[in-house]
Parts: structure tokens; C-alpha cells; sequence
């Protein structure tokens, strides 16, 4: 077992989680361990982003901004590239030499390929996947985008069968090719994020519902008590190398986003349940198995804030829950895992879904949309992407974009980019050819 591990963190180290976890990193603390980190100040936040039908040109889109205080356009629009039409795009990332960017809509299940590599200031669409549900034997909604050696892990959130919850992940390989299809395991049939321990060879998938309920207008969806039932209570524990799962563990009310420690000896990860409002830890006990344990309430579990997204600071001790509904982000002290304090609160918004932290813990950005049929209406509707600073104690704010204002609709996932981390590297692979070729 010792040998074990200290091939899995020689492997880790390698990649660039070395001990100490160099303060210059700048990259999100919640990227695959098989990503290719960026290093210094990020100089830009790339944004998927929801079109709005009469809001610019109407379009799901790739926006970049500009994140680096010393450079012109900090604070700014520098580029955006269309897709063309509205497919519900919600979550995406970078293939593990981070080369391209993928992201997935959650309706039609169309996936959007971007070459970031030959020019970081203004990405270029390149490739789309338009047969995604049919190449993986009925997977429905693409969701999570995860980095793996040479592949694209995705979770899918539903299945053309019935457009409920049962559902898989798919594998692509880096040029988008289909590789295989697993499906989740009977008793735990839903799905939503997926997260590798590279260490322990360990991956956990969460759960969430199915198409039939999540392009439902919320209000709607909240008052038929029947759809109300069909949310996932489970996360499963998986051998990520042999796609085997090992156990099932009941955390009811939908756990949505996962988040491993980073620190090498830290066994454990942190998810929140939407619909009960609560903080689990994921534990590694002393015979290799893991327990789910109901750590803390997220706010006022009665009024449903539905905590959304979480990031989790690279020494382990901050972790960060976004609730939409009450738009509060809330830090907790997590350096004594089991018996989580929170020990600070702010409202970002109206409404509030991802949160990105810096790898050295100095920035948060945070961005507003969930679902186009969940966000809220009128007044309440903000759209934006906010950057702060956090001292360890508070958020000072840096900056804001209001999407609404700037014609570029709703935006949701955040991911980094650096210009010096692409200088000198060969053109761009056979990801950027045409769809179906």
C-alpha cells in the first residue's frame, strides 16, 4: 500500500501538485489532477455563457475576460465566439494539455470544441459534436467535462429512453472520438459531477435528475410533489482505473458538486445537497472503504437556499459554498474536516451559481446563472461575473461584468487562462478538425 502511494504522488507531483503546493500557482483548485496547471497570475476567465433570445446576437457563448491587473483590458470584454442558437450550455473544461476547451448543452446535448492554444486572447470554435446522445447508446445532457490522460471524461444527466435520471458517463478520446459508455450502477442510477483521487485510485460521482425535470421552469418544478421525488440521494465510489464501482452511499437530496482535498494525505472530499441544504464529507475509513457524514447546515435548510457550487482552497482549510436562491457565498474553516465553522458570509448577488478560486487563495470569481428555466426574473434576473479578493478573513471586491448590460447573456462556468503557458507550443491538434470527418 506504501509503494502504492508514493507512485500515485510522485505521478501527482509530476503534474504539477508537488508538496507545498507552490504559492505562484494560479489555476482553479478544482481542476482534474490530470490537468496541465497554469502558474502565476491568470490573464484571463474564460465564461460559457447561456444566450438570451433578443440579448445580442441571441447565441450560447465563449467569452473571455480579462484577469490580470497589470495588462489593459483587466475587468474587460476581450473576445467572444458564438456557437449559434441556445442549447442549454451549462458546464465545460479543458482537454488535460489544455489545448481545448469543450462544453456541453444540457438540452440537445450538443458539445462545442474551442481551440484556446493558437490564441489565448480569442479562443476559436472549431469542432461540434452533434451525435453525442446517439454515439453513447442513449446519455442525455452532457455535464461534467473532466480532464483525463489523453481523454474527456463527461457525466451525463439523463438518457433518451425516458428523459429521467438513469443515467452514465462517456468517454471521448482528445481528437473527439466516442470510446465507451458507463452506465451508473442499479440503486444509483443518477448522476451529475464525477472527481478523481489519483492517489488512492479512487472516483466519486454525484447525482441530480433528468431532463424531464430540469428544463422545467423551477417554481413549476417545485410545486409538483410527484418530479419532486426524482432527484438522485447517492454517490457512488468507484476504482477509477478499472470504472468498477465499489460502493454506494446514501446522501440524500441530491449532493451536486464534489470536491477532493488537495492535500496528499487528506483522504476525503466535500459535496452539498441541493434540496436539504446541507455540507457531507466523503471519509476514507481505516479499512479502505468510505462513509458519507452530514457535516452542517448551508444557511436556513427550511427556506431552501439550494446551495449550488463549492471550491475548496488548495492547503485544505477554506472551502467556499454558493447558495443560488438567497445569492450568499458562505466560507467555511474545514481545517478540522469532521466539525466544519463558518466563519464568514456575503451576498454576491440576487442570485448567485459557480464560484473559481485561485490555486494561491488570493482570488474568487464568481459568476450567476444556473439553468435559463431556474434563473430569476425581472429585477432579480442578474447576470454577471464578479472578481474578488480574499485575505483569508473577507472578499474585497475587484471588479464586475454585468453580462445583461455588455449583450451577452447568462453566465455560468469559469475556467483560466495564461498567455505565457501556450508560448512555444506546436499548432493544434486533430481535435480542431470539422464534425465528421
Amino acid at each position: 500500500m506504501r509503494a502504492r502511494r508514493m507512485i500515485g504522488w510522485a505521478a501527482a507531483a509530476a503534474i504539477g501538485l508537488g508538496a507545498g503546493f507552490d504559492a505562484a500557482r494560479a489555476d482553479e483548485t478544482c481542476q482534474s489532477p490530470y490537468l496541465v496547471k497554469v502558474t502565476g497570475q491568470e490573464d484571463f476567465v474564460y465564461v460559457w455563457t447561456l444566450g438570451v433570445e433578443g440579448v445580442g446576437d441571441g447565441s450560447d457563448k465563449l467569452v473571455t475576460v480579462g484577469a490580470n491587473p497589470a495588462r489593459a483590458d483587466y475587468g474587460k470584454v476581450v473576445s467572444q465566439v458564438s456557437v449559434g442558437g441556445r442549447h442549454e450550455v451549462h458546464h465545460g473544461g479543458f482537454t488535460d494539455d489544455r489545448r481545448y476547451f469543450w462544453g456541453g448543452g444540457l438540452d440537445d446535448s450538443r458539445i462545442d470544441i474551442f481551440d484556446v492554444a493558437s490564441d489565448p486572447a480569442h479562443p476559436k470554435h472549431v469542432r461540434t459534436i452533434e451525435n453525442f446522445a446517439d454515439a453513447s447508446g442513449g446519455v442525455v445532457g452532457p455535464h461534467t467535462f473532466y480532464a483525463l490522460p489523453g481523454r474527456m471524461l463527461i457525466t451525463g444527466l439523463s438518457n433518451t429512453k425516458d428523459w429521467g435520471g438513469r443515467t452514465a458517463f462517456v468517454e471521448y478520446s482528445n481528437a473527439g472520438d466516442y470510446i465507451r459508455t458507463v452506465w451508473l450502477p442499479e440503486g444509483a442510477e443518477y448522476g451529475y459531477d464525477a472527481r478523481v483521487n489519483a492517489n488512492l485510485n479512487r472516483m466519486l460521482t454525484s447525482s441530480f435528475t433528468g431532463h424531464a425535470n430540469y428544463m422545467r421552469r423551477l417554481p413549476e418544478l417545485m410545486g409538483d410533489a410527484e418530479a419532486m421525488q426524482n432527484f438522485g440521494n447517492t454517490m457512488v465510489v468507484w476504482d477509477y482505473h478499472a470504472r468498477k464501482p465499489l460502493q454506494i452511499l446514501e446522501v440524500p437530496g441530491a449532493p451536486l458538486e464534489i470536491r477532493w482535498a488537495l492535500q496528499p494525505r487528506h483522504e476525503y472530499a466535500f459535496t452539498t445537497t441541493a434540496l436539504t441544504s446541507k455540507l457531507w464529507g466523503i471519509f476514507r475509513t481505516n479499512d479502505g472503504s468510505f462513509e458519507a457524514v452530514e457535516l452542517a447546515d448551508i444557511g436556513d435548510p427550511s427556506t431552501i437556499p439550494l446551495p449550488v457550487d463549492i471550491s475548496l482552497s488548495a492547503d485544505d482549510r477554506f472551502l467556499f459554498v454558493d447558495s443560488f436562491m438567497d445569492g450568499m457565498v458562505r466560507v467555511f474553516d474545514v481545517s478540522n474536516p469532521r466539525k466544519p465553522v463558518q466563519i464568514y458570509e456575503r451576498k454576491i448577488g440576487s442570485q448567485v451559481n459557480m464560484v473559481s478560486q485561485s490555486w494561491d487563495g488570493k482570488r474568487v470569481y464568481f459568476t450567476s446563472s444556473l439553468l435559463a428555466n431556474w434563473d430569476k426574473t425581472g429585477d432579480a434576473d442578474e447576470q454577471f461575473l464578479k472578481a474578488f479578493a480574499w485575505d483569508g478573513k473577507q472578499l474585497t471586491p475587484r471588479f464586475e461584468i454585468d453580462f445583461y448590460a455588455e449583450k451577452l447573456g447568462r453566465p455560468h462556468i469559469m475556467r483560466f487562462g495564461k498567455l505565457d503557458f501556450y508560448a512555444g507550443l506546436e499548432p493544434a491538434g486533430p481535435a480542431g478538425r470539422a464534425a465528421g470527418e
